[in-house]
């Protein structure tokens, strides 16, 4: 028997509360910035570091946003700096893979990047919020020229296997239907005065006057097939010119079918303060940040130093380091001070004397599981044959969504999907498997919604973070506990070092905090320094 007959129907207190989940994104801003996302930046313009370092010497550890943002800034004011990065290139996660990049992860795989010339995938960070005011106030000053990143797209698609017989519905259809079903809902129950709330006439006129209009209901309070809907959710056949110039209105879903797919879940997504539009990208790919960087520091980066060990005593800070690539003798690297941006989950495997409580804290955070999938694709199918011009698919399916470029509109030719970003227990099931057959599941499931990937895939990369030998995972994972047991010990300074990372920030996994973790460091790290 099908178990969506079979169940009951949702209570109106239900359905009010499936409401409250498209209508709520002010609580769950509020939830999320509980657990350390979704906060506004705090950044309000350059630092300035005022004292005389009088020489001190600084150490950084790797090469990512955070470690480059502190040596920048300590470097400016006086210092003596050198930074240790593992890879061969500065940006750390801040990455973009292009035709001959090669990258082998922990197991041994390699991938020998295909991807035409001029086309990239950010296995990493991927978007700039707007209100991320220090990446793009770095990006204003180094030189990195941005482009609008579309986040929500009204003509992308959102999927359900278990619904609408597995085939996609544009996300204005859900979108619009929903809307017009709720306004149904609750200008009945205003009507009948059902919702036991106390309000006046007026108060009550004007409700159901903004429920008319937000949910495109007719003058019975009805949603129902007819032009002024069609505004809304497109038309069966959009109207033109000459004797085909009328146009058909089309038919909505079913409310039942819209509660029953599950897919309004999805509609919330771009009112989340953290996915609100405007968002950017930069051009070209997303390392041309980590690329801006290095350029201001390239004579003071070494490059291919993999920390092995990390000491420090009343005088200064010694890091072991080992040749990357090769091997070979052990090196040391000294300064009167260090700020580490390594990793936790990669500092778990380096031998230290920090104290206890920071080696506890550094143990007490675990790293999220992610993969993601870049796959070239021969034509630009989406936009040629679906009007599909940014933006991002959601789906039920392991890759969790499609992301369509945001650059190169309407010019034809090939183009690279992010086709896969998948978490948890997907992501560990996609990490097992090699690059390869990763790629060939993630096409095998993105042409479940755009059957034209049998015919346009041409190659593909994937990166699962938790193969990723200088990350050992995505990013760092607070809970409210560990955050509050842990947090503040791992921020501070630990004798002559200081940690900095998204990891030491309240903006986890995104670069902004990044940022702002080095910004707060380096400015602790020079009072201290300058103070005595």
């Amino acid at each position: 028997m099908d178990d969506s007959i079979s169940r009951p129907g949702p209570s109106r207190r239900q359905l009010l509360g499936m409401i409250g989940t498209l209508a709520g994104s002010a609580a769950m801003y509020t939830a999320m910035t509980k657990l350390g996302h979704a906060q506004e930046s705090s950044y309000r313009g350059p630092i300035q570091l005022q004292g005389d370092p009088n020489g001190a010497t600084v150490l950084v550890l790797g090469a990512g946003l955070a470690g480059m943002t502190a040596a920048l800034e300590l470097r400016n004011a006086g210092y003596n700096v050198q930074i240790l990065e593992y890879r061969e290139k500065a940006g750390g996660r801040n990455w973009s893979l292009r035709r001959g990049d090669t990258y082998t992860e922990l197991g041994g795989f390699t991938q020998n990047i295909q991807f035409d010339e001029g086309h990239y995938f950010n296995p990493g960070p991927w978007r700039i919020p707007y209100h991320h005011h220090a990446v793009l106030d770095y990006c204003r000053r180094l030189g990195v020229q941005l482009e609008p990143f579309i986040q929500v797209n009204h003509n992308a698609y959102l999927h359900s296997t278990k619904a609408f017989d597995g085939k996609p519905q544009r996300f204005r259809h859900i979108m619009n239907d929903f809307h017009g079903h709720v306004a149904e809902l609750l200008s009945k129950s205003v009507q009948q005065n059902a919702l036991n709330a106390a309000a006046t006439q007026e108060d009550t006129e004007i409700l159901l006057e903004a429920l008319r209009e937000w949910g495109a209901l007719d003058e019975n309070m009805r949603y129902v097939q007819s032009e002024h809907t069609s505004e809304f959710r497109g038309f069966a056949k959009d109207p033109g010119g000459g004797l085909t110039a009328v146009p058909e209105p089309s038919q909505p879903l079913a409310a039942s079918d819209i509660l029953k797919s599950g897919l309004w879940s999805r509609l919330a997504n771009g009112n989340l303060y953290e996915f609100q539009m405007p968002m950017f990208q930069p051009v070209g790919g997303m390392d041309q940040i980590g690329l801006a960087f290095q350029r201001e520091l390239q004579d003071i980066i070494t490059f291919n130093a993999k920390v092995t060990e990390l000491r420090q005593d009343e005088n200064g800070v010694t890091a072991s380091w080992i040749d990357a690539r090769n091997g070979g003798e052990t090196r040391t690297a000294t300064a009167d001070w260090c700020v580490c941006t390594i990793p936790f989950s990669v500092m778990t495997q380096i031998p230290n004397n920090l104290s206890s409580g920071m080696n506890a804290a550094i143990s007490a955070l675990p790293y999220a599981a992610s993969v993601k999938f870049g796959l070239q694709m021969s034509r630009r199918f989406w936009e040629e044959d679906e009007a599909i011009f940014g933006g991002i698919t959601y789906t039920d399916l392991p890759i969790s969504l499609i992301s369509y470029p945001s650059t190169g509109y309407n010019q034809g030719g090939k183009g690279v999907l992010l086709g896969g970003y998948s978490w948890g227990t997907y992501a560990y099931e996609f990490t097992a498997m090699s690059p390869e057959e990763r790629v060939r599941r993630a096409v095998e499931f993105g042409a479940q919604i755009h059957p034209q990937y049998n015919e346009a895939f041409e190659t593909g990369a994937s990166v699962g973070w938790h193969r990723v030998p200088w990350t050992l995972g995505c990013y760092g994972v607070w809970t409210e506990e560990t955050r509050a047991e842990h947090y503040r010990t791992a921020a501070e300074i630990d004798g002559r070092v200081v940690m900095a990372g998204e990891h030491i920030s309240y903006i986890p996994a995104w670069m902004e905090g990044a940022i702002l973790s080095a910004l707060d460091a380096t400015t602790r790290l020079h009072q201290r320094v300058v103070n005595g």
